[in-house]
């Protein structure tokens, strides 16, 4: 029997979007500024539960970058951020011409590993005789990171910490909402994220007087003159009036979009209870509250999968999951399942080849073995169980 192709993480329309975005042509209120995005950005806070202030942004790295402009980041400076992640945590640190150090993750929570970066802190401080300027932690596949350990660390060393929880959208820590531990907090409303704008993202800010710095230079750093004087460099970072309409349409459904997400991490869990060989990715302890945003499996070297020889069709590198994971990737496609590896480390990545890295082996060993399995509002229990019957069914083979 055929099935309709299940997708990683695909947005769900609440219904309520195109209201808002009516809205916005019937005042013609299209421009990067307007209601939706006051009130948009006052939802957000709202949500956060925080006295922290929000800024709606084109996306979750240009709040990375200006989060780094605040912070003082500028050519020849070093900012710590976590390899097993997605390069934008990374990228915008070059943008200003500094230069990323790679810190590796514990096994836990597959975030920034606490004792590899305060050794990361000290041995930059012996080699430049100054301190990294940021730490950027990440919060990967919406796990909540270490986040007494390594504040408690950056505390001691004074270095900012910017907070990237673009995939943590209703992620929790001891019941406070990620985003809202560090100097700035960085949102994602991508389109595959727990809500969406289509594209676009936010900066959670200290304070009403850090908020107008960063729109200062989210709209171009334009002066107080009747006409366009520009002391500072700016960028043209804001948020549309229409894209916030969508993002207001989606704060409607977000608790539910959350819900789900859980809910279908309880599904595989349960499914996945007697299957040897697959370990699920779940919350280690009753302080973390991850949001699942997607749900992750690691797949034991001893399992085998029959698959094609040479999947990749390269030679063999440890650069590359490993050959069973492939081949599961790929006999879950042809049954119409969207995977996809687990992000390959920046210290492995050929464009960040010569930045330091202080490692471990977890961020590898877990590319090498891992997979994301479909867990966005579309996916249904049935969809889950399906997913399973067919992992369980490639493992047999």
């Amino acid at each position: 029997m055929s099935h309709n192709r299940i997708h990683l993480c695909l947005a769900h329309m609440s219904g309520t979007e195109q209201k808002y975005i009516n809205d916005a042509f019937d005042t013609n209120w299209v421009a990067p500024l307007g209601p939706n995005v006051n009130d948009f950005e006052t939802e957000l806070e709202i949500f956060l539960n925080n006295d922290k202030k929000v800024v709606a942004l084109t996306s979750g790295t240009a709040a990375i970058h200006l989060a780094l402009v605040s912070c003082g980041v500028k050519s020849g400076d070093e900012v710590i951020t976590q390899s097993f992640t997605f390069c934008a945590s990374a990228n915008p640190i070059t943008y200003l011409g500094a230069r990323p150090i790679f810190v590796d993750s514990e096994l836990e929570t597959w975030n920034m590993d606490p004792v590899l970066l305060e050794e990361a802190i000290k041995d930059r401080i012996e080699k430049n005789g100054k301190k990294p300027k940021a730490i950027i932690t990440v919060s990967i596949y919406g796990m909540p990171y270490k986040i007494e350990e390594i504040a408690e660390i950056a505390g001691r060393y004074d270095i900012p910490i910017i907070e990237d929880a673009a995939d943590a959208f209703g992620s929790k820590y001891k019941g406070k909402m990620l985003g809202t531990f560090g100097k700035y907090g960085i949102l994602s409303f991508n389109g595959n994220k727990m809500i969406t704008t289509s594209g676009g993202g936010a900066l959670v800010c200290e304070n009403e007087e850090v908020k107008r710095e960063i729109m200062f230079y989210a709209t171009q750093a334009r002066e107080n003159y009747p006409y366009y004087q520009h002391e500072k460099i700016g960028y043209n970072y804001r948020m549309s009036n229409i894209c916030a309409g969508i993002g207001r349409g989606q704060m409607t459904i977000a608790e539910e979009h959350i819900a789900h997400h859980r809910r279908l991490c309880a599904l595989y869990k349960e499914l996945f209870k007697n299957i040897e060989g697959i370990r699920l990715q779940e919350n280690p302890g009753p302080d973390y509250d991850s949001n699942y945003w997607l749900n992750t499996i690691t797949i034991e070297p001893w399992v085998n999968i029959k698959g094609d020889d040479n999947v990749y069709g390269l030679s063999h590198t440890d650069c590359q999951p490993n050959d069973n994971v492939e081949a599961m990737r790929i006999a879950l496609d042809k049954a119409g399942i969207e995977v996809r590896p687990l992000w390959k480390p920046m210290h492995k990545q050929p464009v960040y080849r010569d930045c330091p890295a202080y490692v471990n082996g977890v961020s590898e060993s877990l590319f090498k073995t891992g997979l994301c399995l479909p867990s966005g509002p579309c996916v249904t229990d049935d969809d889950v169980k399906y997913i399973v019957k067919c992992i369980v069914d490639c493992m047999n083979k």
